[in-house]
């Protein structure tokens, strides 16, 4: 009887841990199975947005989108700035693409694309440093212009009126906005119901293209502001270091832009400046004189020199209240790495050529000498 019963355990064991092994093997093959589709289904799905990541973002669009790629910049960082623009879908895509097909030595410089541009005409585009479209206009705004002279020339070439231009950077609702916009540019100083313009200095020298038939004047002013904010990010933490704000920096900028169209001479003519400030003595400089007139005289009288202004640098012992032109890079670098020298004064002569002297007295005879 107990062999019966250790028989019928033993088969009752058997059956018992067949059907658990059973069990075991349905378990297993419903998770390779499962398995197996999330990888098919993983496939098709990264495959698709692969694919899908390739093209471009969207192919109707005409909507042309601006960018600068530093010098420098590895293909890390071009695909961030191509990405962040909405140019291409996914950076780390376009990397992988340009790594595949070994695309590289990308050039540094100003592009406009649309959303509509595939990934081979972008590279190929930054390769050969080439804009995928031609401007419809170009226009140059030489350093050392007042916003009424740049209103000028972009009048004689765009369809809107000076009138128009100056009446938009003039607009307190608009110069509101464009604080909010350009915080790290922009602040409340050029507000201050004494400066003559508000945008003064801010509008960067520079050739500009615009790729549109009619760009308004919003569009205008952003590029501009957008170049001055390039450039002056080069220079910050100099301009920081000597505590100067970014309105007294383009405003010492200009100073030494109006005075010398000789870049060599502007690293001097910027440590004269920084020599008088030191000791308390008034800049002296005529364009600030002929800005306050508000005219464009070739000498500036004795007379023009009592005008009362906070512009004009013969009645103040500062800076003036804000800049009285545009700039170029190198008035700018001038700033931040003024020459050497104990000059307090200079002098040009009929030829363009400057004198310097430390002293009044070497000062006039340098006027005597040559001056007559």
């Amino acid at each position: 009887m107990s062999k019966k019963k250790e028989t019928g355990s033993f088969k009752s064991s058997l059956l018992a841990r067949s059907e658990e092994a059973s069990t075991v093997r349905k378990i297993v093959s419903i998770i390779l199975v499962a398995l197996l589709l999330i990888l098919i289904i993983g496939g098709i799905s990264g495959f698709m947005y692969v694919k899908t990541a390739l093209q471009p973002v969207d192919p109707e669009s005409d909507e042309l989108i601006t960018i600068e790629i530093p010098i420098g910049s590895s293909t890390t960082t071009i695909s961030t700035i191509l990405e962040e623009n909405g140019i291409i879908k996914d950076g780390r895509i376009f990397r992988f693409y340009t790594k595949i097909n070994n695309e590289s030595a990308f050039q540094a410089g100003e592009y406009t694309f649309t959303p509509a541009v595939t990934l081979d005409e972008i590279i190929e585009s930054l390769k050969t440093g080439r804009v995928i479209l031609e401007p419809v206009h170009t226009i140059t705004i030489p350093e050392g212009l007042t916003v009424d002279q740049i209103a000028g020339i972009f009048s004689e070439r765009l369809d809107f009126t000076k009138e128009a231009f100056l009446e938009q950077v003039n607009d307190q609702d608009y110069m509101e906005e464009l604080l909010e916009k350009y915080p790290d540019l922009l602040t409340e100083t050029v507000l201050d119901p004494d400066i003559r313009t508000p945008l003064e200095g801010y509008l960067y020298a520079s050739t500009y293209d615009f790729y549109e038939e009619q760009p308004s004047i919003g569009t205008i002013i952003d590029k501009m502001l957008a170049q001055t904010q390039r450039i002056y990010a080069n220079y910050a933490e100099e301009l920081e270091q000597l505590d100067f704000t970014v309105h007294e920096a383009l405003t010492f900028a200009s100073l030494v832009e109006r005075e010398t169209a000789s870049e060599d001479q502007r690293m001097q003519i910027s440590r004269v400046f920084y020599n008088r400030l030191e000791i308390g003595m008034p800049l002296q400089t005529d364009p600030t004189v002929l800005y306050a007139l508000g005219e464009h005289n070739e000498r500036v009288t004795y007379a023009d020199l009592e005008v009362e202004s906070p512009y004009n640098t013969y009645h103040i012992e500062a800076l003036p209240i804000g800049p009285i032109s545009n700039f170029a890079e190198n008035s700018l670098k001038a700033v931040v790495e003024p020459a050497e020298s104990d000059y307090l004064y200079f002098l040009h002569d009929s030829q363009g050529n400057i004198y310097y002297a430390e002293t009044y007295d070497e000062h006039l005879q340098n006027r005597d000498e040559y001056m007559n």
